[in-house]
């Protein structure tokens, strides 16, 4: 069914929410097409090394736009590149493209098809996977071929330059020798576009900002509507079944901060274990306590400050990388631990535990899961709820999707205080007491709740923060499901209104030690716009202009004997 964006003046009672085959196999030897690039928003000195934009033929004519950074002398030098759908032409892109090139290389910094000077139609991802076109694979291919390429190839980026790299690694180009992705993903239905079941048309309306023909961009969110779970349409987009074609060693970085940390490790953890001989046993993580993106991974961030062992180099480690496997110089950087993750703590309190590095041969660590059951009154403990005292036990509030909860941010809003969503009419918190001593917890925490809804659909979205004493909660993870995926993404089946349904999903991966004194908090609600779109709740299917027949819904989370709600937390031994 064909889905027309109305205007959006007309929701003013709603809140603001957010085919070809190979046409020649010769075309890598087709010489450099240099076109006049766009009037850069300043001039910049980049002292010897040279900046050039050209056009990257693809199998089926078209051609993508890219800009190359040149190291001064003659070459060749070895090329690594990345991938994008958003602008390459602010300051920091390019002075980091630069930068790079001065280490000895040729920097391609890509745009995807469709977008910016990138010819063809916009189709997000998929011309750059492993179907019919394969654009990172021809790029690949085509830098690997010039004159002032040695044929050795790596990739970097991160979010959807990392995405792009796992995309790329299926399909085994030959120049390919390796790659450093940060904070990347494998799947766009669960990773991307449909977290946990749920819809985002509001920002993935602001994509037509970066395509040539905004048109495009309508016409790929009508073809994600008309696929509501994941069918093999949204099978074509996930690389998780081809780690055996995953065939290159490869750094990962992951943010503890960031929802896509899940891509992250399961990345790593599939290419190393299941990945074909090139990448099996030749894959590196590291995950640190930072927000989600590329050049952030600093002591700052949201409202904390960690200490300065925080700070992770990633140009320069990244350059490393490419020299050991591009260059072949011996510098080490392949005998650093396979594995090494940062452990939190409180911040700003002398002798707190935790904000160290610890190292691995494998992740993640063991843990023991322990349950954490919610009990009336928003207490939070191990004890199962008590038959006598708590047997119809249970906690309600109210989801009104066209009166939602705020949560105002675009990006996950974590290191933050969350007080102010947590104090919201229709949000409940589940608190333990203070500690009497450290907890750790080190791997992935699960939901395991028992809900019933006067809706046939409805949103469950869960937090986990660490209370410190003077009231802040700081938010660590939280992570949102529908009710219509909870047997499965591969089906929709909604809910009988009144009946007790469980649902269990996993709210995110996590490495963080809940000091003395301080509480440990879990947060239910079923809004928060406009992070979270929120559910229509009709129990219809999903469009991109919110109906006229949302309806509200009063939820119940149940806490009692038979119906005992818990979280499942990686409790480090």
């Amino acid at each position: 069914m064909d889905l027309k964006i109305r205007n959006r003046n007309n929701r003013a009672n709603l809140p603001r929410l957010m085919n070809t085959r190979l046409a020649a196999i010769l075309f890598f030897l087709s010489p450099l097409i240099a076109l006049a690039a766009p009037v850069p928003e300043e001039v910049i000195d980049f002292g010897d090394v040279t900046e050039t934009h050209v056009m990257i033929p693809m199998r089926d004519g078209v051609h993508l736009s890219a800009y190359l950074y040149t190291p001064p002398g003659e070459g060749p030098w070895p090329v690594i590149f990345e991938q994008r759908y958003a602008s390459l032409r602010a300051k920091g892109t390019r002075e980091s493209g630069a930068m790079m090139a001065r280490g000895g290389y040729v920097v391609a910094l890509v745009n995807y098809r469709g977008t910016h000077l990138s010819e063809g139609k916009w189709v997000g991802y998929r011309a750059m996977q492993f179907g019919e076109l394969r654009d990172g694979y021809d790029t690949c291919e085509w830098l690997g071929t010039q004159s002032w390429s040695t044929g050795k190839v790596g990739t970097f980026g991160s979010s959807q330059g990392g995405y792009a790299q796992n995309y790329l690694a299926v399909t085994q180009p030959p120049h390919l020798v390796c790659q450093y992705m940060v904070d990347t993903g494998l799947s766009l239905f669960h990773e991307g576009y449909r977290i946990g079941g749920t819809t985002r048309p509001e920002r993935f309306k602001s994509l037509g900002d970066v395509c040539r023909d905004p048109q495009d961009n309508i016409d790929l969110l009508n073809e994600w509507a008309g696929h509501p779970t994941f069918d093999e349409y949204w099978k074509a987009e996930d690389c998780t079944p081809h780690f055996g074609k995953m065939d290159v060693p490869c750094f990962t970085v992951g943010s503890w901060y960031d929802f896509m940390n899940q891509g992250s490790i399961a990345s790593f953890i599939g290419r190393e274990h299941e990945g074909g001989a090139g990448s099996s046993g030749r894959q590196w993580l590291l995950i640190g306590p930072w927000l989600h993106g590329r050049t952030n991974k600093g002591t700052k961030n949201g409202e904390l400050e960690y200490p300065a062992n925080a700070v992770w180099p990633t140009d320069e480690h990244t350059l490393r990388w490419f020299d050991y496997w591009l260059k072949g110089i011996k510098n080490g950087v392949i005998d650093e631990p396979k594995v090494r993750y940062y452990t939190m703590g409180a911040v700003g309190e002398s002798g707190a535990s935790g904000n160290v590095w610890h190292e691995a041969a494998d992740f993640p660590p063991a843990a023991e899961m322990t349950s954490m059951f919610l009990h009336a009154g928003g207490s939070l403990n191990g004890e199962k709820p008590a038959e006598a005292a708590e047997a119809e036990a249970s906690t309600r509030f109210e989801s009104d999707p066209r009166k939602p909860m705020q949560i105002p941010a675009g990006g996950f809003p974590g290191a933050k205080d969350a007080r102010a969503f947590e104090t919201q009419t229709e949000v409940r918190t589940f608190t333990t007491e203070a500690l009497t001593e450290p907890v750790e917890w080190t791997g992935r925490v699960q939901a395991e709740l028992f809900l019933s809804s006067t809706a046939k659909d409805t949103d469950i979205i869960v937090r986990v923060s660490d209370v410190y004493p003077d009231g802040r909660s700081i938010l660590i993870i939280d992570y949102p499901q529908r009710l219509r995926y909870r047997e499965g993404f591969d089906r929709e089946v909604l809910m009988e209104p009144g009946k007790v349904y469980p649902v269990n999903f996993p709210v995110g991966w996590i490495s963080q030690v809940f000091a003395t004194g301080h509480r440990i908090r879990v947060t239910i609600a079923s809004t928060g716009a406009p992070f979270y779109e929120p559910n229509p709740q009709n129990g219809k299917a999903f469009t991109l202009e919110f109906p006229d027949d949302a309806i509200t819904a009063t939820n119940t989370i149940h806490h009692s004997t038979m119906h005992a709600s818990r979280i499942l937390a990686p409790v480090k031994k």
